[in-house]
């Protein structure tokens, strides 16, 4: 992989690079120092995407190459303005995202373009409203207490809190999409998710040369058992629900069967619902479970801070869970869940297709090109953070004080993730809860790698001890 970086420019982006801070960092992914090669690219990014990305989009606004397709990478926030928002429709989702994923979730939200997309965000967006998210904060809450439960059973042996915290999210959206019952299959499912993942979400050699979706990729047809398996789940639970009729207390799979778009009054049909539901499940426990195992992590990393953050938690809670009402009291908390997802974001890369020729950070950019938001650099670039490497939740404490696209855990514009405030509130929950009642420590030589598939995970596991306080 070849690449082309610009010099730093005017505005926001061309402040001089800041020290690197001296000490310790949290681990990190090593980026590449020089060019892979087509087959070294390949076999990189079937590893760890983050391996491919170079280490020059750190401190650079953008960088530029050609490997199958041209490609840029924007660290530069007015150009990832332009991308994400004020030009959104030039710029579609590229062809490999929905080449990984349409077959799982075919033309859901995340998939859609255009009218289609449209139509489905108007009639979701109330699902995911302040409301409806408070709502739901008593199976986080649950949660919570259930997975303290699983840490206190452990009596202070080291636990892999990344199982432990996919457990946890999984639960909750489990819970809130089927009120949790209906014979729903959590392991079965889970397993199922994993499967397709491992089997279908890594790139292939059509990937990066741009071929088009009919060409076969050999991982995507091993994932036909997988695929069904997620399929046949969502869809016997919607008919279930139709048979049945809502719940006591509307849940996910309501909220969605009963949405519609307000300016046409178009409902899903049962195969976008499938869709739909099976979008939020997959992401609405993934994102959080590794937020959460990489905010633990961060936490053994720097004691002071989780010192600070217990203080703060056992001002608050006491010995009982957090609840939706505590998480504007818990700031520090709150803090900590933002400061990992700007080192560990859950979706390391945005990509997407230039649909007519542009011009960005000075560069041209032609149809067909490849432009990606390189989250994990753009997080860790030099240009726009004070020692980015570095673990500083205080960064936080005023928010207005961040460059709106110089941090992009959930993306921005139209496309923002929908369910950010269920994730930020879920994950603010369950930390507080934790942190409040047991101190957490590394156990040496379990460090985790940050691996990227399709979300950034501890390769390895969080190892973990936790003692009560």
């Amino acid at each position: 992989m070849s690449d082309t970086a610009l010099p730093p420019r005017g505005g926001p982006a061309a402040r001089t690079p800041a020290p690197e801070q001296p000490g310790p960092l949290p681990v990190r992914a090593p980026l590449v120092t020089q060019p892979l090669g087509l087959f070294g690219s390949l076999a990189a990014a079937r590893r760890n995407v983050l391996t491919i990305l170079p280490e020059i989009a750190t401190r650079q606004p953008i960088v530029s190459g050609k490997m199958g397709v041209r490609w840029h990478m924007l660290m530069d926030p007015d150009a990832i303005r332009r991308v994400l928002l004020e030009k959104v429709e030039s710029y579609p989702k590229s062809d490999v995202t929905k080449i990984l994923l349409r077959p799982a979730i075919g033309e859901s939200l995340f998939i859609a373009e255009g009218a289609h997309w449209r139509w489905q965000r108007r009639a979701a967006a109330p699902v995911f409203s302040h409301r409806n998210v408070a709502a739901l904060a008593p199976v986080m809450s649950a949660a919570a207490e259930a997975a303290s439960r699983r840490i206190a059973a452990a009596h202070g042996k080291p636990l892999d809190l990344y199982d432990q915290m996919v457990r946890a999210t999984f639960e909750v959206i489990s819970d809130v999409t089927f009120s949790g019952g209906e014979g729903f299959e959590r392991a079965g499912v889970h397993r199922a998710i994993d499967a397709y993942i491992a089997a279908a979400g890594r790139v292939s050699l059509p990937d990066l040369l741009g071929m088009p979706e009919w060409v076969p990729r050999p991982g995507r047809l091993k994932s036909g058992p997988a695929l069904r398996k997620m399929k046949s789940v969502a869809d016997e639970a919607i008919d279930r629900r139709k048979r049945q009729g809502s719940s006591e207390v509307p849940d996910l799979l309501d909220l969605l069967m009963q949405a519609e778009d307000g300016e046409t009054g178009r409902q899903m049909n049962r195969d976008e619902l499938r869709d739909n539901l099976l979008t939020f499940i997959v992401a609405g426990h993934e994102t959080t479970a590794l937020t959460l195992s990489w905010g633990l992590y961060l936490c053994a990393f720097d004691e002071d801070a989780q010192e600070a953050a217990r203080a703060e938690a056992r001002a608050v809670l006491g010995d009982r869970a957090a609840t939706a009402e505590d998480v504007a009291k818990l700031p520090l908390t709150r803090q900590i869940v933002e400061e990992t997802l700007r080192l560990y974001p859950a979706a390391g890369i945005i990509s997407r297709t230039a649909q007519e020729d542009d011009t960005l950070c000075g560069r041209a950019v032609r149809r067909g090109d490849t432009v990606m938001v390189p989250i994990y650099a753009l997080h860790r670039n030099h240009l726009l953070w004070e020692a980015p490497d570095s673990f500083r939740p205080e960064r936080f404490a005023d928010r207005k004080a961040i460059p709106r696209y110089a941090y992009l855990p959930f993306g921005d514009g139209p496309r923002i993730c929908i369910g950010a405030s269920f994730a930020l509130q879920e994950a603010v929950i369950i930390l507080a809860t934790l942190l409040a009642r047991y101190r957490f420590r590394a156990v040496p030589g379990r460090e985790p790698e940050p691996v990227m598939i399709i979300t950034l995970r501890p390769e390895g596991g969080v190892w973990l001890t936790a003692e009560p306080v």
